[in-house]
């Protein structure tokens, strides 16, 4: 008989490593997903992702990615602090106050797969194309809800999603979550200040953290208007999701801000030198922008 994963070693051992949840799923192609996908490419609510249009039939089976593929582990990372900017220096998003997340994250599955018995397969954390919120759904760690994110009953939408994709198979498989449980709320809809949210679509076009992090351009006025001193990011949408109304401190050392990136203001940032960028920013994801983006964006809201 072929041996099995057993769920709850999986679940017990992913709580030892570090992370707040974990479920796993079987393969299966996701088609209909890839349909969705389509349709809002066609849209060109991708805006310059480019890279959104590629591998696209890796998104719908991930056995493409990792050969005969039976079983998808989804882990959960609470990312919140309660710790906060003051409200008119160049803000953002929380998810980048502390180390990058694809290090933390990526050595913690790493740790998971060695405690599972050094498990065959591969570790993602967004770092691959795959459907990680549907994936995360069909785990049982919550539902998709109308900002497009992964809303769980406890940590809310804070959490970064970590992957292992493995051709072992488990003795028993987590519970999909069929229900969505945002009811009439439509609080992160009506709050988006760029009106770039639609019930679980978002239009990058229009999206703030696109044009902030992920864009080489210039803001587009009105974006700069709306984007108000956002200068990295937008979190707007789940700052006012009641489901995040109760966040809990996440335990991850590594996350935690430093006192000093959050006391920058404008002037501290258009007097920053390369040095100083690094030594406040290592392995960050603010890193990855580049302290010419970052500072041309404050030049722009002054402006």
């Amino acid at each position: 008989m072929e041996p099995r994963l057993c769920l709850d070693d999986l679940l017990a051992q992913s709580r030892t490593v570090g992370f707040d949840a974990a479920g796993v799923a079987p393969v299966e192609k996701l088609t209909k997903n890839r349909k969705v996908l389509e349709q809002w490419l066609a849209e060109g609510c991708h805006a310059g992702m480019m890279y959104m249009a590629r591998n696209i039939e890796k998104r719908e089976d991930v056995t493409l990615l990792v050969e005969n593929a039976r079983s998808v582990i989804v882990t959960l990372t609470n990312y919140y602090t309660p710790a906060a900017q003051p409200p008119t220096a160049p803000l953002i998003a929380r998810y980048a106050y502390g180390k990058d997340y694809h290090i933390v994250v990526k050595d913690r599955l790493r740790q998971l797969m060695q405690a599972l018995g050094d498990i065959p397969g591969r570790c993602f954390t967004d770092s691959a194309p795959l459907f990680e919120h549907e994936w995360a759904r069909r785990a049982g760690l919550g539902w998709i809800g109308k900002n497009t994110l992964l809303i769980h009953p406890v940590y809310g939408s804070f959490c970064f999603i970590g992957i292992i994709v493995t051709p072992l198979a488990f003795d028993r498989y987590s519970r999909p979550v069929e229900a969505s449980h945002c009811g009439t709320c439509t609080r992160c809809l009506d709050t988006c200040p760029t009106g770039a949210l639609a019930p679980r679509c978002l239009d990058a076009r229009r999206c703030i953290s696109y044009h902030t992090i992920e864009s080489k351009d210039p803001l587009p006025e009105d974006i700069k208007k709306a984007a108000g001193n956002r200068l990295f990011g937008c979190d707007r949408c789940q700052e006012v999701c009641p489901w995040n109304s109760r966040a809990e401190k996440n335990r991850v050392p590594e996350f935690a801000p430093d006192p000093a990136v959050l006391r920058l203001c404008r002037e501290d940032w258009l007097a920053m030198d390369e040095l100083t960028f690094k030594q406040l920013f290592c392995d960050t994801p603010c890193e990855r922008a580049g302290l010419e983006k970052l500072r041309n964006t404050v030049k722009e809201q002054c402006d």
